[in-house]
């Protein structure tokens, strides 16, 4: 029999990852994206998966970082996401970066050549119909309003919001290196790099804190009509941190700690401006941690005062916009369907997660789900010992109110983190008793080997038959 294909809206990292899942579990979709006919205030261009903030997916060690066991459990489970990157991977000491432009088009050209995917350039203004069956929606944090609005109507209940922001980028060849240097913090060696990933501009205590009051008293973007949205604070602008005070930025994003002026190695640095690589070509430049809503000309005064970026030209300044996510744990159930409406999904960071490999897993995990359901089988989420069992455990249960809050939930956005796992017992190592820093990463790596063994398990044993209803 023919098998109805599945709809899936949005075309961002989610989308992709679960056309890509149903598609590779032999299950037709069509994938609906709007880019092509309309644009949105962030994309630069049509291409599915097109990363418009970052081009990192963050660290990429699946012994003691959390990212890094998500990366692990991506390509276990085939994640197209994950062998797009690994395919056009940039130095970025011990994260796994990208060539944003390689990347995504490594994306389109795999779901465009797939024979069960169909991609429909078009604007889906409003909830997919009923005849569509199941569908997944993936319209990311940039969910056009009409859209949002379908789904405040569907829902009744209020999308909620927080403000995010984009880090300028900046051509290399006009980096003065006669001022800045070469060097990953701590010389770590990551994903095909050299342990020389970063380039490094260094401040000391006066050029700092005259840095920090010009980004406190630079003239920025407002937007009144977002008044009372939160921030997420793992993409707060650098002049909101500043803000906060005067030494959050050197324990922050210019924080000076493993690095060594190769021009001045006898002088420590107060603080530290880090820029990674952007593209394959190395000719761009982006600047970590420096997401700002800073107005353009003030972008340009302001960080042209760091050494080495004097006569710096940017090939794209920052900029922020809206990003809109669902109140999850009440609205969805533990496989990411709309408790009103089961035939719809929601994947990506209209859930509630954050960051791209976050966004990615729960495109996986959702494509999965689909695929299973229209095959016959059980929709088994992965075990909560899992990164991506543990994610969609706090996108479906959430955060607990607190007697501060009113008895209120207050849900925000998450970044995978071992703090979302179940706690994990440490043996003792020949009666060592282990204290400090040396237990913490001894419960990490326990946690990370807990995972991908859980992971493996319930890839294993995932296409479960679905139960035969009592008659």
């Amino acid at each position: 029999m023919a098998q109805d294909p599945i709809h899936i809206v949005g075309g961002g990292l989610a989308g992709s990852e679960a056309a890509w899942q149903l598609a590779t579990s032999g299950v037709p979709v069509v994938l609906h994206e709007m880019r092509g006919t309309r644009g949105t205030d962030a994309h630069k261009t049509d291409a599915l998966a097109e990363l418009v903030c970052s081009n990192s997916f963050r660290s990429d060690d699946a012994e003691t970082n959390a990212v890094g066991v998500l990366h692990a459990e991506m390509r276990l489970a085939g994640s197209l996401i994950m062998r797009c990157a690994d395919a056009h991977q940039v130095p970025a000491g011990g994260a796994l970066a990208v060539d944003r432009d390689g990347f995504a088009e490594a994306v389109t050209a795999a779901l465009e050549a797939h024979p069960l995917v169909s991609i429909a350039r078009e604007e889906v203004a409003t909830l997919p119909p009923a005849e569509w069956g199941q569908t997944i929606v993936a319209t990311g944090p940039l969910t056009a309003e009409t859209l949002a609005e379908a789904i405040r109507a569907e829902t009744g209940a209020e999308a909620l919001a927080f403000f995010d922001a984009i880090a300028p980028i900046v051509h290399f060849d006009t980096i003065d290196m006669g001022k800045a240097w070469f060097q990953s913090r701590y010389d770590k060696v990551g994903p095909g790099g050299t342990g020389k990933d970063y380039v490094n501009c260094p401040m000391d205590r006066e050029q700092y804190e005259a840095f920090v009051a010009a980004l406190v008293a630079g003239d920025k973007t407002e937007f009144r009509e977002w008044e009372g949205t939160p921030y997420f604070d793992g993409c707060l602008p650098i002049e909101v941190m500043a803000e906060r005070g005067p030494e959050t930025l050197r324990h922050g994003p210019m924080k000076p700690m493993g690095l060594t002026n190769a021009h001045n190695p006898t002088v420590k640095a107060y603080a530290v401006v880090q820029l990674r690589q952007d593209n394959a070509l190395g000719t761009l430049y982006n600047m970590v941690g420096f997401q700002t809503k800073l107005k353009y000309a003030e972008q340009v005064r302001v960080f042209r005062t760091i050494p080495g970026l004097e006569n710096a030209e940017f090939a794209r300044l920052g900029g922020l916009h809206r990003n809109t996510y669902l109140n999850s744990p009440t609205l969805l159930d533990g496989t990411l369907r709309l408790k009103s409406r089961p035939s719809l999904r929601f994947a990506g960071q209209i859930t509630g997660c954050e960051g791209y490999v976050e966004s990615a897993s729960v495109g996986l995990m959702a494509g999965r789900f689909a695929a299973a359901e229209a095959l016959g089988n059980a929709a088994i989420p992965p075990p909560a010992t899992t990164a991506m069992g543990a994610l969609l455990a706090h996108i479906t249960g959430g955060h607990l109110a607190t007697e501060e809050e009113g008895g209120k939930r207050s849900f925000q956005p998450m970044n995978v983190n071992f703090g979302l796992f179940p706690p994990v017992e440490v043996p003792r190592e020949e009666g060592k008793r282990l204290r400090g820093k040396e237990k913490t990463m001894a419960k990490k790596r326990a946690m990370s080997r807990r995972a991908l063994a859980d992971f493996s398990a319930w890839l294993a044993g995932e296409r479960a038959p679905l139960p035969i209803a009592a008659e």
